[in-house]
């Protein structure tokens, strides 16, 4: 289970523009992660119509709730 994710940035701070993070596993696209100064969202792959929105608050809540704890490297 291999995945590939492919980032563009073009500024080093998001601003007016989302930024773009594709999401592959074994070759084929799982969807594509929309960073913004609001929100969070996912498009999955073949849905150019409907995506998941969370803020970032509410994305921080669920992490901590839902995520796998791990350390962190220093």
């Amino acid at each position: 289970m291999a995945h590939q994710v492919s980032l563009n940035l073009n500024e080093k701070m998001v601003l007016h523009k989302d930024v773009e993070i594709e999401v592959k596993q074994d070759g084929s696209k799982l969807g594509t992660l929309l960073i913004s100064k609001g929100n969070i969202e996912w498009l999955p792959a073949g849905n150019s119509v409907k995506k998941h929105r969370l803020t970032w608050k509410k994305f921080a809540e669920l992490m901590e709730e839902q995520g796998k704890p791990a350390k962190v490297k220093k």
